[in-house]
């Protein structure tokens, strides 16, 4: 699967993918990563990609002409581009969007920079918009590389055991139960001993009591709506 990033700071992306599982999905060729940045493309004599906003406003918007050029030299290339923007007014990514965009052949995530991008170019070019939460960024490179990796670790054979993506949170409505390693007491603080029996059927109900535990504490409304589809 190939992801591309447009992007004015390459390197703040790259660096990312430079170790651990993504970079064993690149060199597997499980994934491809490769960057596009407006200013190679933009038509400013001095390569400025940022404008004020018309009809005044507080800071710089990044303009349409460099955007425009590079997205639709993208779509040229790759007709199967699906591109992503990233704003925190959209709607939430989820992780069922990460499983549905992992069946993509090329997601294309164009970051903002400034006060945002010229809203010109998301109608001309969005796919879709994510948001990842209900804050600022200083750009959206960050977002970028959270939806990134979320999706990246659902495409088949970036993870070495594909099976832990089945217990993992949001699988369900609830979030993943408490884990533990050894050692068995660490500091006087011991491990749930039902967990040491080896008794599997006992073990699942344990962890399935925890879940809810946890899930009801920190995502009530996961919990609620839950409960209530179970009904």
């Amino acid at each position: 699967m190939r992801f591309s990033f447009v992007t004015l700071f390459p390197n703040i992306v790259e660096g990312y993918f430079s170790d651990s599982i993504l970079k064993r999905a690149i060199d597997d060729k499980k994934i491809s990563i490769d960057f596009h940045n407006p200013r190679d493309l933009t038509k400013d004599k001095h390569r400025r990609v940022d404008a004020p906003m018309i009809g005044g406003g507080a800071g710089m918007l990044m303009t349409p002409q460099p955007l425009m050029d590079t997205l639709a030299k993208i779509k040229e290339d790759s007709p199967k581009a699906h591109i992503v923007f990233l704003s925190p007014v959209a709607k939430p990514f989820r992780q069922n969007d990460a499983k549905r965009l992992a069946k993509k052949e090329h997601l294309v995530f164009v970051s903002g920079r400034y006060e945002g991008i010229d809203e010109r170019v998301i109608e001309e070019h969005a796919d879709e918009l994510f948001s990842i939460g209900d804050f600022i960024l200083t750009g959206g490179e960050l977002a970028s590389m959270v939806v990134c990796d979320a999706v990246a670790r659902n495409v088949e054979g970036v993870l070495g055991n594909s099976v832990s993506l089945e217990v993992e949170s949001f699988e369900s409505y609830l979030l993943e139960a408490p884990s533990f390693t050894k050692p068995v007491n660490y500091e006087n603080n011991e491990v749930v001993s039902e967990f040491l029996k080896g008794n599997h059927s006992k073990i699942t109900d344990l962890k399935r009591g925890l879940a809810l535990c946890k899930t009801k504490f920190f995502r009530p409304d996961l919990y609620k709506k839950g409960i209530a589809d179970e009904k």
